[in-house]
């Protein structure tokens, strides 16, 4: 029996084990219900957002959860060759319903696999699958019927010294045979119309029916123009572009050494790669700290603005300079994060967009300290287990201590009262390391003393050098060897003249 953390408290589990964890990605976010219905507003009328704040507390995980409430894709996308202009593909879009209606044209297309019994009897003879002497059925590649002894393909050469159906008279060949024909090919009535219809063995035991429209689907198939799919109907609808480069956001064309010859090369159209911002069609494209690529934030907004951006190629010295793929569709929700100080270096014009279309929204660092919110951290702490997989669960006592930690970070860094921390990603490591030192001592719980070792260690290395050295200062005078001392002046500062290039 779980518990549901949203109606029960502490007191109602004994361990992490017992707490119910949401399927639904919005409703594992800790600690912004306010920013929550903002942020199913933004998947249902599909707008954008910036999300500022500090990092660790859950601006990743709401823009991934975003994609978990849009539908399925509803796009196929297509490059396909251009004759005419190689370095001109074209794009094809096609929808859901024509992909699925491809689809039954082309099991269509493959054909009817029946059984050799439900064919006509001279088509099961020719094919092998039946003795034209007592009538019964067998191994098409048994030129003895094993029922009553008779030559079956002496039968079938007899047979073809006579004019046999319309088309048969191509498959005719001199001489006897000794294996049965692979293929029959026959006319048929169907609705009152005479069509042709080709029986094909399969496998030795079953014969493959092409129809008509069987026929003609792969005349077309034959006649189709080459093509890439460069976004497949079934695709992720979360793509992180986070510290991406320009050939990965934008898109590229491969190089070919050959130059894209006709016989030695590859077509331009094969070799088009698609960039995140078309990898994310009909989904979410989500960019944290976005201000790491400023040059490339014009090039979001234009995407932004026209739901569409052409796919070149990027390297002047490649084959595929010359290539360009114009209206490739790129309309995503954008989801953009940074902290509060580098919002100031978004490009105006992003945050315009963003502003016009969406939602900026300033993420909280805390909540208040109540048996709710306690019990949020609890869901928090299994969720954090559920997700790492390598530790056992908590008991209740474990979790109690590390929500006085996460009261003690939120005075201690954001200087509030009565408040549990939302930076839970810090929290996640002290949860990490006391499941770690349970499982070193072989214990299937993390128990109080497993978390308060990991409260006392799981600390930055800023804390580290206060508690040793007692300021970043006394620090950076006793963090050099006794070479450099030596190389130092009278006062100990550092020798001047040393080479530092490097740093």
């Amino acid at each position: 029996m779980y518990v549901n953390m949203k109606k029960e408290f502490l007191k109602d589990f004994e361990t992490t084990e017992d707490i119910l964890i949401p399927k639904d990605p919005l409703e594992r976010v800790i600690g912004h219900e306010d920013i929550i219905k903002f942020v199913k507003i933004a998947a249902k009328q599909r707008r954008n957002l910036l999300l500022v704040g500090p990092p660790g507390i859950g601006k990743s995980l709401i823009a991934q959860a975003i994609s978990f409430h849009l539908g399925e894709s509803q796009e196929e996308v297509t490059v396909v060759h251009n004759p005419e202009r190689p370095e001109r593909p074209f794009v094809e879009i096609k929808n859901r319903k024509e992909m699925e209606n491809q689809q039954k044209d082309l099991e269509r297309a493959e054909g009817d696999l029946v059984n050799p019994q439900d064919v006509p009897d001279a088509v099961a003879e020719r094919l092998g699958f039946r003795c034209a002497n007592c009538g019964s059925y067998n191994n098409a590649y048994q030129s003895m019927c094993p029922n009553c002894g008779a030559d079956k393909y002496a039968h079938i050469n007899a047979r073809r010294k006579h004019l046999g159906d319309l088309l048969g008279m191509f498959e005719m060949s001199s001489g006897a045979i000794n294996i049965p024909q692979e293929r029959v090919t026959t006319t048929r009535m169907l609705n009152g119309r005479e069509e042709v219809v080709i029986y094909e063995r399969v496998d030795g035991d079953r014969i493959r029916i092409l129809d008509q429209h069987a026929l003609e689907r792969r005349r077309v198939m034959v006649e189709e123009k080459p093509k890439n799919i460069i976004l497949p109907l079934e695709r992720k609808m979360f793509i992180q572009a986070t510290g991406a480069s320009e050939t990965e956001l934008l898109g590229d064309v491969r190089h070919d050494p050959y130059g894209g010859h006709p016989d030695l090369g590859t077509q331009p159209y094969e070799r088009v790669v698609p960039g995140a911002i078309h990898e994310a069609h009909e989904g979410v494209l989500f960019i944290d700290e976005i201000v790491h690529i400023a040059p490339l934030q014009r090039y979001i907004l234009s995407a932004m603005q026209d739901k569409v951006f052409p796919i070149v190629g990027r390297n002047p010295q490649s084959a595929g300079s010359s290539v360009k793929v114009s209206d490739v569709p790129c309309d995503f929700i954008f989801v953009g994060a940074c902290n509060i100080r580098d919002v100031q270096y978004i490009l105006p014009p992003l945050r315009s967009r963003i502003q016009g279309e969406g939602y900026e929204i300033l993420m909280k660092t805390t909540m208040p300290d109540t048996e709710e919110n306690q019990s949020k951290i609890a869901q928090f702490v299994a969720q954090e287990i559920e997700m790492d997989g390598k530790i056992p669960h908590a008991n209740r006592a474990a979790v109690e201590i590390l929500i006085q930690d996460a009261k003690r970070r939120a005075k201690a860094i954001d200087d509030q009262r009565n408040s549990l921390t939302l930076r839970l990603r810090d929290l996640g490591g002290v949860v990490r390391m006391a499941g770690d030192m349970a499982v070193m001592e072989g214990n299937n719980l993390i128990e109080e003393k497993h978390m308060f070792f990991a409260i006392e260690n799981a600390v930055s290395i800023e804390d580290q050098i206060i508690k040793r050295y007692s300021s970043f200062q006394n620090a950076m005078e006793k963090d050099v060897s006794s070479s450099q001392h030596m190389a130092g002046g009278n006062d100990g500062t550092p020798n001047e003249n040393v080479d530092r290039s490097y740093m």
